[in-house]
């Protein structure tokens, strides 16, 4: 397999990409954990606090989609750089390292969105109950 110094800098534009919308997920929801955690300050409620429990797993998830993401643009460079030193073999494998990261990063996010949909549809469900009861 052959692989030039350009091929690594292909991932700094969809790996950058990805860690802005990381870092906007995180600091959406730490907002809502605020706000939450204000809330349960004030009534206590045991729904809240589940929440706040569920958003507490998303925010671990996020940081692990975030630093296998930053993982993955390191690796990219220093596989950059191994290649330019001519070190092809070891180049290859850094890189297919970095991909690696980048896959278990976007496994992770797709794990948090699935929480994300379900926590939604619990949501949800007391207005999908309200309907059929009417009808």
């Amino acid at each position: 397999m052959n692989l030039s110094i350009e091929t690594p800098a292909l991932l700094f534009s969809a790996t950058s990409l990805i860690l802005l919308a990381y870092t906007n997920r995180f600091l959406t929801i730490a907002q809502i954990v605020r706000g939450l955690k204000k809330t349960y300050d004030e009534k206590e409620n045991k729904s809240i606090l589940i929440e706040i429990k569920n958003l507490n797993l998303r925010l671990t998830l996020i940081r692990y989609m975030q630093l296998f993401g930053v993982l993955s643009l390191f690796l990219s460079v220093f596989g950059m750089l191994v290649l330019f030193m001519e070190w092809k073999l070891v180049g290859i494998y850094i890189f297919g390292a970095s991909l690696l990261s980048l896959l278990i990063s976007l496994g992770i996010s797709f794990w948090e969105i699935s929480i994300s949909v379900k926590a939604l549809r619990v949501h949800l469900s007391d207005l999908i109950d309200d309907e059929i009861t009417k009808d």
